[in-house]
């Protein structure tokens, strides 16, 4: 009796040895795997932020040249592809443009620009569908001269012989439309001189 109780304790102490070395090893791995996943889940969302940004930079660098373009010079570009359509019917130098009151079409020939942007801030969660971005653009080199209207202007609207670009910072709010970032909306901050 006495060889049988005292194999069976040794019995149950192996037995307890035994959970004991089975629940250190299931602690070890599942605590290497909420590592794995953690270090993951990391990469995945820095992966999609970079992507984000890169997209995101580029659609306001292409965006707003384009811009530019289409109030400096007649490019008759499509703006639609960098901007939503709603914030193209309120924005107040495309508006000049098509009322033919801007000053740069009506009294300058423009042949080129140098055209910079500076992304000064931008924030976006990778798995939401909007961004928030502060750009400053600024445009130091235009090539133009007056025209012969601006010739006859320029004492009474004090025109420069150069066409001047004001630098100016903003505050852009994109929105992710059919997988493709736009400008919604385009604040301006501060004028810079």
């Amino acid at each position: 009796m006495y060889l049988w109780f005292y194999g069976h304790n040794a019995f149950v102490k192996e037995k307890e040895h035994l959970v004991q070395y089975l629940r250190r090893l299931i602690w070890y791995v599942a605590s290497r795997l909420l590592i794995i996943l953690i270090v993951l889940g990391l990469i995945t969302t820095a992966f999609y932020f970079s992507m984000n940004a890169t997209n995101i930079y580029i659609i306001l660098k292409d965006g707003m040249a384009r811009r530019a373009q289409v109030i400096l010079m007649d490019t008759g570009d499509d703006l639609s592809v960098y901007f939503a359509p709603a914030y193209l019917e309120r924005d107040p130098m495309l508006l000049e443009v098509q009322n033919g009151v801007s000053v740069y079409r009506n009294y300058y020939s423009v042949t080129g620009i140098d055209h910079r942007i500076h992304l000064d801030s931008f924030w976006c969660w990778p798995w939401d569908d909007t961004a928030q971005a502060t750009i400053t653009e600024e445009i130091p080199g235009i090539d133009g001269k007056l025209n012969q209207s601006g010739r006859d202007n320029q004492q009474n609207m004090n025109l420069t012989s150069q066409p001047q670009w004001q630098k100016v910072q903003y505050s852009v709010l994109l929105t992710k439309e059919n997988n493709q970032w736009r400008i919604k909306n385009l604040t301006v901050d501060r004028y810079i001189n």
